[in-house]
């Protein structure tokens, strides 16, 4: 019997238009936090957008503020989707867990994505994420407040969220070379996101 993580792709493949929907008649509430990661990023830099749905509205915000962007989900109509909007832009559909695209990015994004994942799965991403960013190289990502697991709903089906303890992030992020910039437990600013914005050692 499949698990409630292991559904999600499938959910998300399916309901992919549904979802670009109702993200386009959201407020942008992430704006702040984007603004406070790109000032991290070099004007020419690229970010690597880790569970990059539709491309709306973060990865839409990253390319109007003149920054590449490489997109990669595990819903192929999700990247579809991401790259009939913006083809100029590279979009990958691949499973963020264990990936590897040989090369290292000026940013690295898990927002709204990496907390899908469950435990196991997201202390393994820490070693992805350490793969992928560049030298200084922001990291920022969505998580809970505790560990646990907490269950939406979306279309009528079970939508997975997972989480790990605030000290267990900070020490995966210390182990992979990031030091914490920023942990603001639900914003009241964002939505009530819980977010984390770290950084690659430069050495």
């Amino acid at each position: 019997m499949t698990t409630h993580a292991e559904r999600i792709l499938d959910l998300y493949q399916r309901h992919a238009a549904a979802w670009q929907s109702d993200r386009l008649r959201t407020r942008f509430d992430e704006r702040g936090w984007m603004d406070r990661f790109l000032a991290m990023v070099p004007a020419s830099g690229e970010v690597l957008d880790l569970g990059c749905g539709c491309g709306e509205p973060v990865a839409a915000y990253l390319i109007e503020q003149g920054r590449a962007v490489t997109g990669v989900d595990g819903a192929a109509a999700m990247v579809a989707l991401s790259q009939q909007r913006f083809p100029d832009q590279h979009w990958v559909h691949a499973d963020m867990r264990g990936l590897d695209l040989r090369r290292r990015f000026d940013g690295v994004l898990a927002w709204n994505s990496f907390f899908h994942l469950a435990h196991e799965d997201q202390r393994a991403m820490f070693a992805v994420f350490a793969r992928h960013a560049a030298p200084g190289a922001p990291l920022m990502f969505t998580s809970g407040t505790e560990h646990g697991v907490a269950m939406g709903t979306f279309r009528g089906e079970p939508l997975y969220h997972a989480s790990l303890d605030t000290e267990a992030y900070r020490a995966l992020l210390h182990e992979h070379g990031f030091m914490v910039l920023d942990h603001c437990p639900e914003d009241t600013t964002c939505g009530g996101l819980t977010i984390w914005l770290a950084q690659r050692a430069t050495v």
